[in-house]
């Protein structure tokens, strides 16, 4: 399966069966920040964003003082689970990120969808690349 797959089939798809209720975009990748695959509207990161992701990801709490940035759009940093996920809110709508072994699983989400949503489908394929060794 191409990793465009897993985005179009399991990122981007309708959330708990509620058609047209999905994530606004979402992508799949490397931990150098080379892009894996991406829905056609994810935003273009800067490579200071990925360190600042991966910064994180190795030392809790380092992007708190700052922000996420994703794209040049600054997420408030809330409550994630340290060293697995990082989570970001904006507005009516946030950020889900989640590390694997060698990857890193984005989705971001406007209202309707809910961050409970969010997190749901981008941790479930993360969760499913781990045990795959990815």
């Amino acid at each position: 399966m191409s990793w465009q797959t897993y985005v179009d089939e399991h990122l981007m798809c309708d959330i708990e069966g509620q058609a047209g209720l999905k994530l606004s975009a979402s992508a799949i990748l490397g931990h150098d920040g080379a892009v894996w695959a991406q829905s056609s509207a994810f935003p273009q990161l800067k490579p200071d964003e990925i360190k600042g992701i991966l910064a994180d990801f190795e030392e809790p709490g380092h992007l708190a003082p700052t922000g996420l940035f994703l794209g040049g759009a600054k997420y408030m940093v809330i409550q994630g689970e340290p060293g697995a996920v990082i989570r970001g809110k904006k507005g009516s709508g946030g950020a889900t990120i989640k590390k694997t072994g060698q990857s890193l699983v984005f989705g971001l989400y406007e209202e309707p969808v809910t961050p409970g949503q969010c997190n749901m489908v981008i941790e479930k394929l993360a969760d499913y690349l781990i045990d795959q060794g990815m």
